[in-house]
């Protein structure tokens, strides 16, 4: 029976310790949920319910006053659209960036990566002004037109595509292939590990937002799970029980993907960042 080496049992033994402290606000969170509310706070803490509340807890948040179904329907849709609309633009610029010869291409790239450094928050005003000008302020039209594009996943998208061999496109092109047809119908079934990436990342990131919705939506029928997280907390403020249900009801979708392709995200991200 082979040995384990000292040093690697105990750096196995630390990180898995480390791993369980990080986790722990987590476990709380789900131990939370699923008791009383006079358990909630009791200390020393019970991360195994005595009397479980998981039902009525359930109903607060699904059957209550606060429409939180509604918000979960309203948070996968924007995601899903602009996941879609994410996955077209940024694969094509990709493309474009990667494979075809136009005057000032790097520079224009430059340009491009160069805009990913001026914060959001500098210009929310500007696009408030733009929104507001298009009559598309306080509908989820005006969230999607501006998620719709992603200068982080065109450059994961770039990275990836440099890395396939021109050779496929110069047979393409001998069999009378445009551009068009070699990106639709070679470069995308090609790139599918990073575009499973990008997508992954991109709807991670429109179901987790909070900053466009709190500004450019005032209808609450409109509200995504994000704000309506915060409308639940204000009418239930000293239930946290139900708080925790509606905090985990709304991680579960980003539980879901991590734990099923979070290796998709990791190779994806690694062979994209690595190629080029």
């Amino acid at each position: 029976m082979k040995k384990i080496p000292i040093v690697k049992l105990l750096a196995t033994l630390f990180m898995g310790a480390l791993a369980v402290f990080f986790m722990s606000p987590l476990l709380w969170m789900l131990s939370a949920a699923s008791k009383r509310e006079a358990d909630v706070l009791t200390f020393p803490i019970e991360w195994i319910p005595r009397h479980w509340n998981i039902v009525e807890n359930f109903k607060t948040v699904w059957m209550g006053n606060v429409p939180f179904g509604l918000y979960y329907l309203n948070s996968l849709k924007l995601a899903i659209l602009m996941t879609f609309l994410t996955l077209i633009f940024s694969s094509m610029a990709g493309f474009a960036f990667a494979k075809l010869n136009f005057p000032f291409k790097n520079g224009f790239f430059v340009l491009l990566l160069s805009f990913f450094l001026i914060p959001s928050e500098s210009t929310l005003v500007p696009r408030y002004i733009l929104i507001k000008w298009f009559g598309l302020y306080d509908t989820h039209e005006a969230i999607i037109l501006m998620g719709a594009f992603s200068i982080p996943l065109t450059f994961l998208m770039r990275q990836f595509v440099i890395g396939i061999h021109n050779e496929y496109m110069e047979a393409a092109k001998i069999d009378g292939a445009g551009y068009f047809r070699i990106y639709w119908q070679m470069i995308l079934p090609m790139s599918k590990p990073i575009l499973a990436t990008v997508g992954i990342l991109k709807f991670l990131w429109t179901w987790n937002d909070y900053q466009n919705p709190l500004i450019f939506l005032i209808s609450k029928p409109l509200y995504t799970v994000t704000l309506g997280l915060q409308s639940f907390s204000d009418q239930y403020g000293t239930s946290y029980a139900a708080i925790m249900m509606a905090a985990v009801s709304t991680i579960v979708p980003i539980l879901l993907i991590f734990v099923l392709l979070q290796k998709q995200v990791i190779k994806g991200i690694t062979v994209g960042g690595v190629k080029g």
